[in-house]
């Protein structure tokens, strides 16, 4: 009988090349690059189509002197809150006052209010609003739609790269993604309107979004086991500096068709070293591609300075009885998804578990989104809001393997719906206390969104695992789609985003006790087996992973 992949034991073999040697070095630089890069193309949006502080033009003054805040503006302009009108302003008496020569304020009658349809904007930036007119309160939709349209870009690519990486391999879709999205990148830096923008806008992630999770396989596939939270944790690093060097980037180039540029070229510059890394292990087994595969593992070993032993050159290396692959059983995928969702418990688990990557997306976008709108510098904020991730990261290397999955995923989403809640009891003024409770919620919640990507894979069944993910990733998908529209709800009532943050935090939080604890315990094979886990601790003296 064919030897299924399980059958090789690749974690042993691994073990033998070594758990993290020069091969896996070399892998991990290639593969940094996507991640990078889809930090790039992911998040441009929040400066490409970032609001702008404008006021009305006001004819004859502007014309004389135009600054955003010369001495006659409090005549002619209406104030809000110490801040000019953006589309608003006094109604001129006469024709006179519209004298391109003279600057009369006596001639603006601050009684009457009318609308302008020509602006000052305070700073040289450049961004769809001042390039397309996409201006005043009625088009701020406009603004945040372009996130909306870019995640449900993403929303439509899972489910098609999915296949297409099972059918035609890893390397290949992440070779596919990175030169389409740099060419629809590219080509949005051109754009002539604004639906041309927006439809290339979603475009670029339908093709690109992808990326990130394979990259994240090709990386994490040939690292040995106990190298591999650490593994998670490099490429969780560099994304989280990509975003500050997006912000960096952004902050240096003020034109958003230039920014456009800069971030996406590089994308085809970095085809040809992409092409030199290897194809996924375990997709060649599934493939029956085993010499291949073997060629990749001794490859490995040789850098690395290994020798692979000769039961496991026995495991690897295809046979004549083995060449071909084993008939389907009758126990199919669709069957068996038929009698795992007959499962209430199992339902249940889905249910809590996809409300959880919904809560911890929307949270973790919406703080990233919300970030520019701080008082202070909007770069710098978006930075230094990028940057405290990496704690997050640090703290969970030290203590998720000590304290287990599922009190820390617990601990970090209540902690961040919290703080969340105590940043809108801030006295007005005081940005950098408000700053602080800003990045200590973004921190919390990026420890528990890198403690569900390996909760979740834990918490399934070996046959759904993938399946199961994917579902519970889709509703976290949704959250990414409803995150670029939250800053609207500050229009409403400037706190409610933070407390929509807080509440679904803490909510989510609670609800991950019903999970079942996870820390040294097997991963489970079957729907009976991931069932029968409890949540007690004694699952800690169960056996530990190979």
């Amino acid at each position: 009988m064919p030897k299924s992949e399980d059958d090789i034991d690749l974690d042993g073999v691994l073990s033998e090349i070594g758990q993290f040697g020069r091969f896996q070095i070399r892998q991990y630089g290639l593969m940094v690059i996507p991640i990078i890069l889809n930090a790039f193309f992911t998040l441009s949006y929040v400066f490409t189509a970032g609001s702008l502080s404008y006021r009305c033009h006001v004819p004859g003054c502007d014309d004389v002197q135009t600054t955003w805040h010369p001495a006659w503006l409090n005549e002619t302009v209406p104030m809000r809150n110490g801040v000019p009108a953006q589309c608003e302003m006094f109604a001129p008496i006469s024709n006179s006052s519209l004298d391109n020569d003279s600057c009369d304020v006596s001639n603006f009658d601050t009684s009457a209010v009318i609308q302008c349809d020509k602006f000052v904007y305070e700073e040289d930036e450049v961004t769809i609003v001042n390039d397309f007119n996409i201006t005043c309160p009625y088009n701020d939709w406009k603004l945040t739609m372009v996130g909306t349209i870019n995640n449900i870009g993403q929303f439509v690519a899972l489910p098609i790269a999915g296949y297409l990486s099972d059918r035609f391999g890893r390397r290949l879709v992440l070779l596919i993604s990175v030169a389409g999205s740099a060419v629809f990148g590219i080509l949005r830096a051109y754009s002539t309107s604004y639906q041309m923008f927006l439809v290339l806008e979603f475009l670029d992630p339908a093709i690109g979004s992808t990326m990130y999770t394979t990259a994240f396989i090709l990386a994490l596939e040939l690292v040995g086991p106990r190298m591999r939270v650490s593994g998670n944790n490099i490429i969780s690093c560099a994304f989280s500096f990509a975003e500050a060097g997006l912000g960096l980037l952004a902050m240096l180039f003020r034109n958003w068709r230039t920014l456009l540029k800069a971030l996406y070229i590089p994308g085809l510059v970095s085809l040809p070293l992409l092409w030199m890394t290897s194809e996924s292990v375990r997709w060649l087994i599934s493939k029956g591609q085993r010499e291949k595969a073997f060629s990749i593992l001794k490859k490995a070993a040789n850098t690395n300075k290994k020798i692979l032993s000769p039961s496991a050159i026995e495991r690897l290396c295809p046979s004549d009885s083995e060449s071909k692959s084993e008939e389907l059983e009758d126990n199919s995928f669709f069957s068996l998804l038929k009698d795992a969702f007959q499962n209430p418990g199992l339902i249940l688990r889905i249910v809590n578990c996809s409300f959880c990557w919904f809560t911890n997306v929307l949270v973790y976008y919406g703080l990233s989104l919300n970030s520019v709108t701080l008082a202070g510098d909007k770069y710098l904020n978006f930075i230094l809001v990028s940057l405290v991730e990496l704690p997050g990261f640090l703290i969970m290397q030290l203590i998720l393997d000590r304290v287990g999955r599922r009190i820390t995923l617990c601990t970090t989403m209540v902690l961040c719906g919290l703080f969340c809640f105590m940043s809108e009891f801030i006295p007005t003024g005081n940005h950098w206390l408000s700053l602080i409770m800003f990045l200590v919620s973004k921190m919390a919640i990026t420890m528990s969104f890198g403690i569900l990507y390996i909760y979740t894979v834990e918490i399934f069944p070996t046959n759904l695992r993938q399946s199961l993910l994917s579902v519970c990733s889709m509703f976290g998908r949704i959250g990414s789609m409803i995150a670029p529209q939250t800053p609207l709800l500050a229009k409403i009532w400037s706190p409610l985003p933070m407390v929509i943050y807080g509440t679904i935090g803490i909510t989510s939080g609670l609800a991950i006790l019903q999970f079942p604890e996870t820390l040294n315990t097997q991963l489970p094979n079957t729907v009976e087996e991931a069932m029968s886990m409890s949540t007690d601790e004694k699952n800690k003296d169960r056996e530990r992973f190979a």
